[in-house]
């Protein structure tokens, strides 16, 4: 350990504002000593870090061949409990969640090398739920983007429906792997939309859940009241399932206040949604940069609710077009807030992944290896810190309980709400030499429907509803806080009714 000198005091007081003489700092330096005893003894105990429960071998980077679409960053087969409910199954997990002795990238190269000491929470249910750990799938530099091209390996990953096109981000590989087929069950995790957007394009089924119910404990945040991890899969069916082994509070995360525990999501799976109430939420549709073609395949996606005995009518949220704007204090300055301490944050009781904070330490000395796209996120974020004192923060903080008003009084008259999951189609991955623009144009280029949900904390699932020009088209539904029972019984109905490859 190292602990301050005179000079370094004066100098960490010029930082604060503060002017220190020298004999003023030798005599806070003298009166620190207690201090400073006390992080000595903590230094001397063992930290506080759950069980790691099942044996497992380190994996290897993905062999030649077995990796097209580069949606894998490292192979691995960790065998869970003989059985339980997702016995048989392999499951991919996105490389920002911590798997014990299986390297940890988060698609950057501040991270390269790092190898966690813990299990995730959902790792150890998927685990004990008899589940099989298939690898760390791919995902975008300290996961800011919404595409699929910022991976610090410089391997763009691939869209298995249209090579050359992104997956969506930040949890590509994941998307990837599973639209290849490699595994029916995948994690992701969603800030503003990283759950969806690849499911969106990748033609699978990706869930955000409610704010909380899913337990974020040794997965690295990016600001911890618009964290969500969920499940991404091939169908509805397996969704559920894997919904119903990870979620629930564990004692560790304090986003999971209210959060339900023991829920059997596949029991709502009977195909019956005659009575329900669908509503149809017209400023979802339109957007400056929607594609006509993708409205209109939601559009007609709809009417097959209506053949299911549902009632669907339009509804008006005014609220909606300005979510990305209160999205963005949050996610922007609340990044800028956490990238400036330890990746983890502090003024929060639960697990701290303390050798992961130890790697990020420092990164400022590396900041120019950081992708476009997260340097001008922490640059504004930064500067709004310094001239505001967080003061839109706060203020976007504040409004979001207006906006989550506005979804729930809906939601009082609906039993769901259904709008296109992205504005528009899977878009071309820039080439490696594209300017800064393009890079950053297409990592947040899609997020209109999306990143609100995420400061409201609703629930909102994404499923297939179509093909245009070759790609995937996604419906999403939203729906009542912890509700995640009706999203998977309209998103079950719907798949049930029709192949959605022939729409």
């Amino acid at each position: 350990m190292r602990f301050p000198s005179a000079n370094q005091i004066i100098e960490v007081g010029k930082q604060l504002g503060m002017s220190l003489s020298q004999r003023e700092a030798e005599d806070y330096l003298e009166a620190m000593a207690p201090l400073i005893d006390s992080y000595k003894t903590v230094n001397a105990m063992a930290d506080e870090k759950p069980e790691i429960r099942y044996p497992r071998t380190p994996g290897n980077p993905p062999r030649s061949g077995e990796n097209p679409y580069n949606a894998w960053y490292w192979r691995a087969a960790i065998a869970g409990a003989p059985g339980g409910k997702l016995a048989g199954k392999a499951v991919a997990i996105k490389d920002n969640v911590c798997v014990a002795g299986v390297p940890m990238m988060n698609g950057a190269s501040i991270l390269e090398g790092y190898v966690p000491d813990i299990d995730a929470t959902l790792v150890s249910r998927i685990l004990d739920a008899g589940g099989e750990i298939a690898g760390k799938t791919a995902c975008e530099y300290l996961c800011f983007s919404g595409g699929s091209h910022t991976n610090a390996t410089g391997l763009a990953v691939q869209n298995p429906w249209k090579p050359g096109y992104t997956t969506g981000g930040s949890s590509s590989g994941s998307g990837a792997a599973v639209a290849a087929g490699d595994v029916a069950m995948a994690i992701g995790c969603d800030q503003a939309g990283s759950i969806r957007i690849p499911a969106s394009f990748c033609g699978i089924v990706g869930l955000k859940p409610t704010f909380g119910l899913v337990p974020y404990s040794g997965v690295m945040p990016i600001e911890m009241t618009i964290d969500h991890a969920g499940p991404m899969t091939d169908n509805v069916s397996n969704n559920a399932l894997l919904l119903e082994v990870i979620a629930g509070p564990d004692g560790l995360d304090p986003r999971q206040m209210g959060a339900p525990t023991g829920v059997e999501y596949s029991k709502a799976l009977d195909g019956e949604i005659s009575g329900l109430t669908i509503g149809v939420l017209k400023e979802g549709y339109g957007h400056p940069n929607s594609e006509a073609d993708v409205d209109e395949k939601v559009r007609q996606a709809v009417t097959r609710f209506e053949k299911l005995g549902a009632t669907v009518r339009e509804i008006s949220i005014p609220e909606h077009l300005v979510g990305v704007a209160v999205w963005t204090p949050i996610g922007v300055e609340g990044t800028a807030d956490l990238m400036n301490g330890n990746g983890f944050g502090t003024n929060w009781k639960g697990l701290f992944a303390t050798s992961l904070i130890n790697r990020v330490a420092g990164w400022q000395a590396r900041s120019d290896e950081l992708s476009d796209s997260l340097k001008y996120v922490v640059l504004l974020g930064q500067y709004m810190l310094d001239q505001y004192g967080g003061h839109f923060y706060g203020k976007s903080q504040n409004i979001v309980r207006r906006i989550a008003d506005a979804y729930d009084r809906a939601l009082d008259e609906c039993d769901v709400i259904v709008m296109p999951t992205l504005p528009i189609k899977a878009t071309p991955i820039p080439p490696p030499d594209a300017p800064l623009k393009l890079n950053i144009q297409r990592a947040h280029e899609m997020f209109a429907n999306t990143a609100v949900f995420d400061v409201t904390g609703h629930p909102a699932i994404t499923i297939p509803c179509g093909l245009s020009e070759g790609l995937p088209v996604g419906l999403m539904i939203v729906g009542k806080h912890f509700d995640e029972a009706m999203l998977y019984k309209t998103a079950h109905a719907f798949e049930q009714s029709v192949d959605w490859k022939t729409l």
